[in-house]
């Protein structure tokens, strides 16, 4: 049985439930031993009680009670992977050595599983193992319908060194999206603050973020500060542009959130860029119309950070899905021609 512990959480942390959480480090815990745990307040969040429902963030500290050691019975049965998903989750792997994998996700999958969310990246995971003797497992996320590049860590050290990388901002990523209408300036930082804005579910089913003038972040229950930059890269008049941003912050939706507050969602976002924004181009909202697909266009395109055993400078590339890949070749745009770092001016 382990002891009293007092855990500083990282970036794989943020925005998780307690209980999934709590799960992955100790798999045979049950839901019942976690909240009753909760009940009794031997689980504390900066010294406040929690709930197992209660999200995370990266940088507040958890003080975790002795977790009893599993039985020594059989283990588990590991939950079996079908021969179609584990070659679409090893058709993803663009890099791969002993202590990262970093994949290709594509959109439509969802990263982890939640409430009606049975086939995800990290439940495929089983099929990534290449003769490990764990799963690998995930250290940041990206939205189910979001694409691009996803690292997961083949080890405990691994996973501490990659979630200590995204903590300490060593983590570099720079996401392409097209968005309705053309931004102006066309360079710029948004500072928005976010905040939950519940759902319309009993489990807040259709949960999103609401943003916050930076002014008001501090007053403003449950908000956080968030910080995006971006710059365009190409535009096609008014009616679209492809443009570049550099989360400085890890909100949930914060890049959705943010280019939906400032007018110009990101093309087929139906969450943030509905009826009521008004695209300066043709179409409403986030759908151009056209040929242009109704698929969320945002794309995880690079990410580059320190290996975290060797202390070399990785760099990720993740090629654009299909659905970007055809509206950039409508709007005439060319990956080859972006620059290998559109924000140079600006750091």
């Amino acid at each position: 049985m382990s002891g009293v512990r007092q855990v500083v959480l990282g970036e794989d942390a943020e925005e998780q439930r307690l209980d999934r959480w709590l799960r992955r480090l100790h798999p045979h815990l049950g839901q019942g031993a976690i909240e009753r745990m909760c009940r009794k307040g031997e689980i504390r969040l900066d010294g406040g009680r929690v709930q197992a429902s209660s999200r995370l963030a990266a940088g507040r500290t958890l003080r975790l009670p002795p977790i009893p050691e599993p039985d020594t019975g059989p283990p588990p049965e590991k939950r079996s992977v079908s021969d179609e998903d584990a070659a679409l989750i090893r058709a993803a792997v663009i890099w791969r050595d002993d202590d990262v994998i970093a994949l290709d996700k594509p959109p439509g999958l969802a990263t982890q599983g939640g409430t009606g969310t049975t086939r995800h990246v990290d439940g495929l995971a089983e099929a990534l193992r290449f003769g490990a003797d764990e799963k690998p497992r995930l250290v940041h996320r990206l939205d189910r319908d979001t694409s691009g590049v996803l690292l997961l860590a083949r080890s405990a050290r691994a996973a501490a060194g990659l979630a200590k990388a995204f903590q300490a901002r060593d983590a570099r990523k720079i996401y392409w999206a097209v968005t309705a209408g053309a931004p102006r300036p066309a360079a710029a930082t948004i500072r928005y603050g976010l905040v939950k804005a519940g759902g319309h579910g009993a489990s807040g089913e259709g949960e999103k973020m609401r943003v916050v003038h930076p002014d008001e972040v501090a007053a403003t229950e449950g908000a956080k500060r968030a910080v995006t930059d971006y710059a365009t890269i190409d535009a096609a008049g008014r009616r679209a542009a492809w443009v570049a941003l550099a989360p400085l912050t890890g909100r949930t939706h914060q890049l959705r959130a943010h280019m939906a507050a400032i007018g110009h969602p990101i093309a087929g976002d139906g969450k943030y860029g509905g009826s009521g924004q008004e695209n300066a181009g043709e179409g409403w909202g986030a759908q151009l119309g056209g040929g242009v697909s109704r698929k969320l266009h945002l794309h995880a395109r690079s990410l580059s950070l320190t290996h975290p055993r060797t202390g070399k400078r990785l760099e990720f590339v993740a090629d654009l899905p299909e659905h970007m890949a055809r509206t950039f070749a409508l709007f005439g745009w060319r990956p080859e021609d972006a620059p290998a770092d559109p924000f140079e001016d600006r750091r």
